[in-house]
Order: structure tokens, then C-alpha cells, then sequence
């Protein structure tokens, strides 16, 4: 072997001392309108800190959190046990690409398997990926059993699947997906919890065209609408009936979040393949496939991937979130905290006759605003950022609160106190 030239000098880097380094750039939320990319309109106030269901903005000032990163951190910000499991991992491994595998993914792959119906895990980032995967997977499956004709997929009005043109268009909103150019052909869209109407899509072509039905247990952009049980067996039963493949999407209602692991085993509806992301993870980037293994033949090694699907991070992460949240003390806890939220929406609305229905599972409620106050769902948002409350919208109409699901109850009390405040002065 050759010696190194003499010329060459290798240096290792080295981490520069606070002193060293330059003042951060001071930031404003006038920046984002200057730097970003238009996609959304953020609050006037910039977060820059969270403990549990607390966060504080760049003056101090305390918010109590219904939104949880909408849906996102299903145990609140900085719970010890993820930022253990996160640090922990960052100081052994990070990133090795799906060349090989990792131990953190495998560990998250079998917990998920053995607490579901699942035999077989993909991992990916987001639950716009997980259901990109899960309609391609089911396109995949039944082209390699009943030929290429069976590719038609049966979804739902006002559903929200991601944000790529496929799940755009699985969808069925258009103000998501008008403007793209031509979209995904084979998309039926019937209205939820319609048994009629899905029988009907399914008799179209006698609906041997038909590959999948892709549904959420409970529409959550589509105004926090619980499916019937009686409209989850329907299709179960039409998919068993015409060889097609059941979808369930439960980025958001799984983890918990309904009061179950996942809102299929409270329904009692069991799919052929289910989504999951936002609170898996707790805040860090990860989504999931889970499925069959005769189902999940169909992707063979190159037909599909992610290249940071199943990062050691992002599993360590989430298995430590699981861990937590797949506990009867933590699912229990979301029934309890459902009841309460109830009785002080219930109580809140006797005192100001603001909703017209107060619906949903677990700590993902909906409080669809009255007559008078339609299309004001956004002012009562805003409204409830300057009383220190972050809550969210479904549409136009509906104010949606999806907390972390140990949220303390004090906290509980505090918020809803806020929100009464909010409406006052929103619907004044």
C-alpha cells in the first residue's frame, strides 16, 4: 500500500464552543411571510417551548395545548421517556438506509404486530406516505390476482388522506386538488356513513372493477364525524363479497387517541390494511403500514420504498411512545378525560347556546358551531390563541380539540375556561 501524500493533512471536526459560534439570528413571525414558502397562514405568535400540555411563545406567555400539533404529540411536549429514547439513540446510531435494517424498526415492527391484526409493517414518514403505500399496495394486489381491470377504489366525500396527488384525489375535496392537473382516474366518492351509497358504487361494473375501500373510522377534517359501526361492517362485508381489499386510515384516530390503540378494535371492524402516523411518533416524523403477509407479497424487494422509512431515530421514538400509550392506564385514561371534556363543553354550551352538536371519541371532540355562527370556526381559533388556548378547526363550522391524551385535568379545567372566553368574545 501506497504512503499518504505528505501534502495531505486530515482534520477531524470539532464542535465549536457557545463562544464561538455567532448569536442566533433574532426571529419574527413577520419572517415567515418574507422566507416561507405560502402553503400556510401560522398564528401571530411564535411557540418556542413546551412541557406537556403547556407551551410558551417567544414573550412568556403560556398556552394550554387542545391541538397537540394536530394530533401529533400524543403524550404532550418533552415527555422524559421519549427524549430519553431519543437521546439514547442519538448517540448510537442514526441513519443506515433500507440496504439494511436496524434493530429500533424491528423492535417497533413487532410491537405493532403483535398488539394488532397485522402480520407485516412498512415504515415511512408521514401518513400522506403511509397511504400512498397502502393504495398502491391494494392497486398492487389485486393486479396480481385479478388482473389490471381491478383497480377502481371506493372512498368518501370530505375525507383527508395527504397530500400527494394520489391521496389528494382519494380524498374528495376539491379545493385540495383542483389546479394539479389530471388527476388519478379509478376514484368513487360516496358520502359517509351512506350504506346505500357504497352499495350503489360497489354495484357499478357489478364492482368486479373495484380493488379497495379506503375509510376513516371517524372523519376528522371532514367535521369529526364518528363512522357507525353499522357503515364499517357494510363495508367490510361488500369488500369480503367482491374481493376487495378494506383500508382503514387511522393516522389520526389510532394511538389511542379514541380510547383504544387503535378505533378499529372499538368498532369491531377489522381491515385488510391500516395506516398509522401523527401520534405514533409523538412529535418526530414516522408513519406505518400494517397489513397481512399474503397481502403484503404483493410488493416484492424494489417495487416500493422510503428512504427514511424506518430511521433509528424516528422508531426508537415511537417505540417508546408505544410502550406508553398500548397501557390500560393511559387508554382508560382517554375515557375518562372524554367524560370530562364532555360534561364542560355540555356545560359551557348550556350557559351560551353556541353548538349545535358536541361529538366524537376519546380526546378528539367536535363542537359543530350553531346556526347563527357558521363559517366562524377560524375566528373562534384565533380568538382562542389571544385567550392562550390552541385548538384546532374541521372546516369551517366545527372547532376540533385533540390534546395530548395524558393531558392533566387541571389543565383540562384551564382550557375549557379559556375557550368559553374565546367564544365570548369570537360570537359576540
Amino acid at each position: 500500500m501506497s504512503a499518504m501524500p505528505s501534502s495531505l493533512t486530515l482534520v477531524e471536526p470539532t464542535a465549536r464552543t457557545p463562544a464561538e459560534t455567532h448569536s442566533p439570528l433574532p426571529v419574527t413571525r413577520a419572517m415567515f411571510d418574507q422566507w416561507m414558502v405560502p402553503c400556510y397562514a401560522p398564528a401571530s405568535f411564535v411557540p418556542v417551548r413546551g412541557s406537556g400540555s403547556r407551551v410558551w411563545d417567544q414573550q412568556g406567555r403560556m398556552y394550554i395545548d387542545f391541538a397537540s400539533g394536530v394530533a401529533v404529540t400524543s403524550l404532550g411536549h418533552c415527555h422524559p421517556a421519549i427524549v430519553k429514547a431519543l437521546t439514547d439513540q442519538a448517540h448510537t446510531l442514526w441513519h443506515v438506509s433500507n440496504w439494511m435494517t436496524n434493530e429500533p424498526a424491528l423492535r417497533l415492527a413487532r410491537k405493532l404486530i403483535d398488539a394488532t391484526f397485522a402480520e407485516r409493517v412498512f415504515l415511512c414518514n408521514s401518513g400522506a406516505e403511509a397511504n400512498e403505500a397502502a393504495l398502491k399496495l391494494a392497486r398492487r394486489y389485486a393486479h396480481d390476482h385479478y388482473g389490471p381491470e381491478k383497480f377502481r377504489v371506493i372512498s368518501t366525500l370530505n375525507a383527508f388522506h395527504g397530500r400527494t396527488l394520489f391521496t389528494v384525489t382519494a380524498g374528495g375535496q376539491a379545493k385540495y386538488s383542483s389546479g394539479f392537473g389530471p388527476p388519478p382516474t379509478g376514484f368513487t366518492h360516496i358520502r359517509y356513513n351512506d350504506i346505500a351509497g357504497l352499495e350503489a358504487a360497489f354495484a357499478e361494473e357489478g364492482g368486479d372493477d373495484v380493488c379497495a375501500v379506503i375509510l376513516e373510522p371517524m372523519q376528522g377534517e371532514g367535521g369529526m364525524i364518528p363512522g357507525t359501526p353499522e357503515f364499517l361492517a357494510a363495508a367490510r362485508r361488500l369488500c369480503d363479497e367482491h374481493d376487495a381489499l378494506l383500508v382503514f386510515d387511522e393516522i389520526q384516530s389510532g394511538m389511542g387517541r379514541t380510547g383504544a390503540l387503535y378505533s378499529y378494535m372499538q368498532k369491531r371492524v377489522v381491515p385488510d390494511i391500516l395506516t398509522s402516523a401523527k401520534g405514533l411518533g409523538g412529535g418526530f416524523p414516522i408513519g406505518a403500514l400494517l397489513t397481512s403477509t399474503e397481502i403484503a407479497s404483493a410488493f416484492s424487494v424494489g417495487v416500493h420504498g422510503s428512504t427514511f422509512g424506518g430511521n433509528p431515530l424516528a422508531c426508537a421514538v415511537a417505540g417508546a411512545v408505544f410502550d406508553i400509550v398500548n397501557t390500560v392506564e393511559v387508554l382508560d385514561g382517554v375515557k375518562a378525560r372524554h367524560a370530562l371534556f364532555m360534561e364542560g363543553l355540555r356545560t359551557i354550551n348550556a350557559r351560551r347556546e353556541v353548538f349545535s352538536d358536541i361529538r366524537g371519541e376519546g380526546v378528539w371532540l367536535g363542537c359543530e358551531l350553531a346556526e347563527a355562527w357558521r363559517g366562524k370556526a377560524p375566528e373562534v381559533m384565533r380568538a382562542a390563541g389571544d385567550a392562550g388556548l390552541l385548538v384546532l378547526v374541521a372546516g369551517p363550522d366545527v372547532v376540533r380539540i385533540a390534546p395530548s391524551l395524558i393531558i392533566g385535568l387541571d389543565e383540562i379545567l384551564e382550557g375549557l375556561s379559556r375557550l368559553e372566553t374565546a367564544l365570548g368574545k369570537a360570537l359576540a
